[in-house]
């Protein structure tokens, strides 16, 4: 897998909204992906603070792309469960979105999330999810 393959992946397999939201891949190991989620007025609330769906979307994405990163090639799944814990605001800065695959059988797959500020490194959201491999 490469950068370029995973980054291709956005326009080829998500919405435009999705496609909207600036994300762009900053790493990736042999179970996790790292995006870029960046700092916009239009993702944000009153002071600034980054919006919990724009962060929600952005973890869901991450871990269709940890999947892609996983299997070598995209494999339609679908989102089954998505359990979000808002642990602080992050605002001002732009936020890295960390999905990890914990396991990946034959029809589901679960996965962590960790999204911390870029500058900061102070986590502000954690989820869990499961995906059904289609």
């Amino acid at each position: 897998m490469d950068r370029e393959t995973l980054q291709g992946a956005l326009p080829e397999y998500f919405a435009p909204w999705v496609q909207a939201l600036g994300l762009r891949v900053e790493a990736f190991d042999g179970d996790s992906v790292t995006l870029r989620l960046p700092q916009d007025p239009q993702l944000s609330r009153v002071g600034d603070m980054l919006c919990g769906q724009a962060m929600m979307a952005a973890a869901d994405t991450a871990m269709v792309l940890a999947l892609v990163n996983q299997f070598g090639a995209f494999r339609p799944c679908t989102t089954v469960q998505m359990n979000t814990s808002f642990l602080k605001p992050l605002s001002g800065q732009d936020a890295l979105v960390q999905a990890r695959i914990v396991r990946a059988g034959k029809t589901l797959a679960f996965g962590e999330i960790d999204i911390r500020g870029a500058v900061d490194g102070k986590s502000a959201c954690r989820a869990s999810t499961t995906y059904a491999l289609l």
